[in-house]
């Protein structure tokens, strides 16, 4: 059903306004998609396994586009604090639409005041979003071996996806 809106007092009725089509010329909702458990399931079968082939005892984070927790599972033999890292890394990477080396580097190349930014708080490599069609649609996190490694699982997990 098509709204007209015509003011009664318009001295040119003709000239009222159809504001359901200016309002779709205007504004026109967009698609995206998330992360269904599916998803998230496949990300952390592909991530555990890429861990458990190298013997690397770590956990693994996953987390939506505003950073949410969907998923946490640490595997065995990995160190507590790695339970509080991991989806530290995911939130910072699904926030900043970026892996989180790109913050660690910014802060290693001096400019220590990024420390201050709001709402990021997992500096270091080992968090990698999950991007579609330039949209994020959520991140990986991964703490527990060397930084890279840390990386390397994620982006084994993500890869999984096949986008």
């Amino acid at each position: 059903m098509r709204t007209l809106a015509m003011l009664s007092a318009h001295p040119f009725p003709a000239l009222a306004v159809d504001f359901t089509v200016a309002h779709k010329a205007l504004h026109t909702m967009k698609t995206i998609s998330t992360l269904e458990l599916a998803d998230i399931k496949t990300i952390a079968a592909a991530a555990e396994a890429e861990a458990l082939r190298n013997q690397w005892a770590v956990t693994i984070a996953i987390v939506d586009a505003g950073g949410h927790l969907l998923w946490l599972q640490r595997l065995d033999g990995a160190a507590p604090v790695s339970a509080h890292i991991a989806p530290a890394k995911a939130r910072t990477a699904a926030l900043g639409r970026r892996e989180s080396k790109v913050y660690e580097d910014i802060i290693n190349n001096g400019r220590t005041a990024f420390l201050s930014a709001p709402e990021i708080d997992g500096l270091l490599e080992g968090g990698v979003p999950i991007l579609q069609g330039g949209q994020c649609l959520g991140a990986v996190g991964v703490s527990g071996v060397k930084s890279t490694e840390d990386a390397q699982i994620a982006k084994a997990g993500i890869a999984a996806l096949g986008l």
